[in-house]
């Protein structure tokens, strides 16, 4: 039996809740910028989740809300003109320390580390995002803890298609059985498995009620001493933290 050997983290609702107070101030403050009267609130943006990618959800919210708009010439550059405004916004907040780890990620990234697991990235947003993300939260060296970042439109289907998992793990030179994946939502659920990875769960406001169906646990977070996670679904925790141990021993439940 393949022992674990790495763990491939989704970004966005799994390492940081950044989709509410993050994404999506960015994405309207872009809108703003560009002087247009959208506004995404927190429901509508939660609706809009659906769609992974930051242009395939400006286009998505195009479709239902400003049809006719789709239809003006150039709209293809115009989406990418909005979602690269969005980003230089959302590096802006990062930069700031407006967006922090969730409770348990810092811990549960030096437990790996120290003992020996391989750390990688996959995800939707954009390599810049990331990058900021990981600076500001564990500083200039924080890109460097992951031996592979895959992120943004370097493979070209999004979740929930595998694509992303699939070029990690080609990159790290590992099949499914060496790596566990991490996520937040149900796309990245399929995503995951699909690329034939075992996933763990950890579900933030926009997630918590969608299907993890093929999830190998569900919890609402990682834990810290004194904040600890709770068991949602799937394998239960044991104890008030998920630590590497408690990984090592969920994934050998799930090969058995």
């Amino acid at each position: 039996m393949a022992s674990l050997q790495a763990l491939i983290f989704d970004v966005d609702g799994t390492l940081a809740d950044t989709e509410r107070d993050g994404h999506r101030v960015a994405f309207n403050r872009a809108f703003a910028e560009a002087g247009l009267d959208w506004e995404w609130s927190m429901e509508r943006y939660g609706e809009l989740l659906r769609v992974t990618g930051g242009k395939e959800r400006i286009r998505q919210y195009l479709t239902e809300d400003h049809p006719r708009v789709l239809e003006e010439s150039g709209i293809d550059d115009r989406i990418r003109a909005l979602h690269e405004a969005k980003t230089r916004h959302y590096v802006a907040m990062l930069e700031g320390g407006a967006i922090p780890l969730r409770p348990g990620v810092e811990r549960l990234l030096d437990e790996a580390a120290a003992a020996g697991l391989r750390l990688a990235i996959a995800t939707t947003t954009t390599p810049a995002n990331v990058t900021a993300l990981l600076r500001a939260t564990l500083g200039e060296e924080g890109p460097g803890r992951f031996e592979v970042i895959a992120a943004g439109d370097i493979v070209p289907a999004k979740k929930p298609a595998p694509d992303i998992y699939t070029h990690a793990l080609a990159e790290m030179g590992l099949t499914a059985a060496d790596a566990l994946a991490l996520e937040d939502s149900d796309n990245g659920v399929r995503s995951a498995r699909d690329a034939g990875l075992e996933v763990v769960v950890t579900t933030n406001d926009y997630t918590r009620d969608q299907d993890f169906s093929g999830a190998l646990a569900v919890l609402d977070g990682f834990g810290e001493p004194g904040a600890p996670a709770r068991s949602l679904g799937g394998v239960a925790l044991d104890g008030d933290m998920v630590d590497v141990a408690t990984l090592r021993r969920w994934l050998d439940h799930a090969r058995s």
